[in-house]
């Protein structure tokens, strides 16, 4: 079984293409603060690349900045190619099949002018799961009501 799941904030602003064929995909680097470090005054973490495709990835373009704080559940993937000066070069990466937003969004000058990540309702055309995650985020409670 390969399953990845990484939670983390995002060191740079995410950065999308397109492929030749016109599919999206994302890329950007998650920091993930490790849980045990040998010296307590000086927290330590990995520096996790990560891939994203299609819907996901345009959706993450939008909303994602540097520093924004997310859950990555993927696969590991390792890949290689022929550099330029003929070397073979190895990738290790996690291709990311669900990410979700967690604490709040940064603030700076980086970031979009969306105020929430679930500020406005979602489209059938930017949600990754169609109809039932559609709706998602378009109903916010007021803060009395949220369960936690």
């Amino acid at each position: 079984m390969n399953r990845v799941i990484l939670a983390g904030r995002l060191v740079r602003d995410p950065e999308v293409r397109y492929t030749q064929t016109g599919k999206a995909v994302a890329s950007f680097t998650l920091a993930v603060n490790r849980r045990f470090v040998r010296n307590a005054d000086q927290q330590q973490a990995d520096f996790i690349p990560i891939v994203v495709w299609d819907k996901l990835a345009e959706i993450c373009g939008n909303n994602l900045v540097k520093g924004s704080q997310i859950l990555v559940e993927g696969r590991m993937q390792v890949r290689s190619y022929d550099a330029q000066d003929g070397s073979k070069r190895y990738v290790t990466e996690v291709v990311a099949q669900d990410i979700e937003f967690m604490g709040s969004r940064p603030t700076g000058a980086s970031a979009p002018a969306q105020p929430h990540f679930g500020s406005a309702p979602a489209t059938p055309a930017l949600s990754p799961m169609g109809g039932a995650a559609a709706s998602f985020g378009s109903e916010v409670p007021p803060d009395e009501e949220i369960p936690f």
